[in-house]
């Protein structure tokens, strides 16, 4: 074959798969029905029985509780912590890395905020409830039962979770979490 053979072969191919592209792409073309095919949007009503309003933690009440929390922290002579702040799926909202905090404090804070906000109750408490005898609510996913963890609630329920990592003691991250809470606890009275 030769130059002007290889050239007219291409062009013809080139021109075949742009009329077959510029035929599946136009609004007459037959519909491709086949299971890859891209759904629909299906537009929902919004009432009580199809959709669930979330409560979340404002961004300004967020930034609030964690620097209150990291405060009270240095206030105690342990400013090497975490202060992670978590809506109840576990998505963090607000993180405060304190001065010489270790790496490992970031997710222990993560997790002990998770844990509170997911089981509603402080992560000290939690941790009583592990017996150490088979399975139990410490082998699920992203938790941790170490004191530190305090959840937010609003009107009894559990729609976030503040939680400190890094202090020598669980009970030194659970006053600072309990301070960051507080700090924004009464924020509209």
């Amino acid at each position: 074959m030769n130059k002007t053979s290889k050239f007219i072969a291409v062009a013809s191919a080139l021109v075949l798969t742009g009329g077959l592209a510029a035929c599946t792409n136009t609004p007459n073309a037959t519909q491709n029905t086949s299971p890859a095919a891209a759904a629909p949007a299906v537009d929902i009503t919004k009432t009580p029985e199809t959709v669930v309003s979330q409560n979340r933690i404002s961004v300004s009440a967020s930034a609030k509780a964690v620097q209150a929390a990291i405060a009270k922290c240095v206030e105690d002579k342990v400013p090497f912590v975490t202060v992670a702040l978590v809506d109840r799926f576990g998505t963090v909202q607000a993180i405060l890395r304190g001065d010489n905090a270790a790496e490992h404090t970031i997710e222990t804070a993560k997790r002990k905020a998770y844990t509170a906000a997911a089981f509603g109750a402080p992560t000290s408490e939690l941790a009583g409830r592990i017996t150490g005898q088979g399975p139990s609510i410490a082998d699920l996913p992203g938790t941790i039962f170490l004191a530190g963890g305090v959840p937010l609630k609003v009107d009894g329920v559990s729609i976030a979770g503040i939680g400190v990592g890094g202090a020598p003691d669980g009970k030194v991250d659970e006053a600072c979490a309990t301070a960051g809470a507080e700090a924004i606890a009464g924020a509209n009275s």
